[in-house]
């Protein structure tokens, strides 16, 4: 799909992380065997049960965190034109979750970003705060760092990465974990094919986890290696257990992310099944689905997301996309002007 431009691919990115998370909003949460007694086989977007514990009864397409707090970095991004404030992060998020509180949702701010955030009230330093954020808080809302910033520029890139991600997750999980996603998203958006930005991605990963607060966990970057090498080849039936049983669908990055990488894999010849995989795997599916939706949108471009689906996310959510891709790309536009041009930007 050579032929999508960048700004074609950027709002891919973007539209493919709200569409997995808003088919991945009914299952979150749930057993793998709850999902398939409750729902059937995801094929479509569902309204969440009435019994779902994070969304019970939300209306099919409803996003989630994921896509909120992705759009929230984004404004912010834009508004600092291409610096995250980390404090001004940790407030912007705080009053995210007060709001969610007053619309009745349970949808609140995860374990790492909470502790951080609690830390940062007591008068902890920004570095401080996230010495133990190992989950996939920061992984699931950098998508628009890597729509920011060219993959052709692997030291910015990173470098916002921790910005944006420190003061919740600053441990070489976490950032490991965020940096994977923005390579690979970033690699996207410029024109490389699948498996080059997933190479990209083992490459941010393996930096990633050089910095930060060391925490017990396998190592991100050897995880991803291991699971794309492991999931080759496999059918949709095999690499659904192999995600769910061997590599795990937790909040811990080290399963959550590993296994978006997975799915990318396995399935990205074909994003739509490659998300409905993930939103019936149990554990974290909106987390996984919207990661894995945000690099397979970055490399397939709008025309590899099912259009109906993704109207009515939009729709319902009353979501209007391209003028935040329009805003990060021209900060990405301004770091290519300081002369770093890649070979595969357009």
């Amino acid at each position: 799909m050579s032929g999508a431009d960048t700004q074609d691919r950027a709002l891919g990115a973007l539209s493919g992380l709200a569409l997995g998370d808003a088919l991945g909003m009914p299952t979150q949460s749930m057993s793998r065997e709850l999902i398939a007694a409750r729902y059937g086989p995801i094929i479509t977007l569902l309204d969440g049960a009435p019994d779902q514990p994070i969304a019970p009864g939300h209306p099919a397409g409803s996003i989630t965190d994921d896509t909120e707090q992705a759009l929230l970095l984004a404004q912010l991004l834009i508004e600092g034109a291409g610096r995250v404030d980390p404090m001004m992060f940790a407030e912007a998020l705080e009053l995210w979750e007060e709001d969610m509180v007053r619309r009745g949702s349970v949808d609140l701010l995860g374990p790492s970003t909470k502790r951080a955030i609690e830390r940062l009230r007591a008068g902890e330093s920004p570095e401080q705060a996230g010495r133990d954020g190992t989950t996939n808080g920061a992984a699931m809302r950098i998508a628009p760092v890597g729509i920011a910033v060219p993959a052709t520029d692997p030291a910015g890139l990173l470098d916002l990465v921790v910005q944006a991600s420190r003061v919740t997750h600053n441990t070489g999980l976490g950032l490991a974990a965020a940096a994977a996603v923005a390579a690979a998203v970033s690699a996207g958006v410029g024109g490389a094919d699948l498996p080059d930005a997933l190479d990209e991605a083992e490459r941010a990963a393996e930096a990633g986890g050089r910095l930060g607060h060391w925490t017990a966990g396998g190592s991100i970057a050897a995880r991803i290696r291991w699971a794309r090498r492991w999931v080759r080849g496999m059918s949709r039936a095999r690499l659904a257990d192999a995600v769910a049983d061997v590599i795990g669908t937790s909040v811990a990055s080290q399963e959550s992310v590993v296994a978006a990488f997975a799915l990318a894999e396995g399935l990205g010849a074909d994003p739509a099944e490659a998300l409905r995989t993930a939103a019936g795997l149990g554990g974290d599916t909106d987390t996984m689905a919207a990661i894995c939706g945000a690099i397979l949108g970055a490399r397939h471009g709008m025309a590899g997301l099912p259009a109906d689906l993704l109207a009515r996310v939009c729709q319902v959510n009353s979501l209007d996309l391209a003028p935040v891709v329009d805003g990060l790309l021209k900060l990405r536009t301004t770091h290519h002007s300081g002369g770093r041009h890649g070979h595969h930007e357009h």
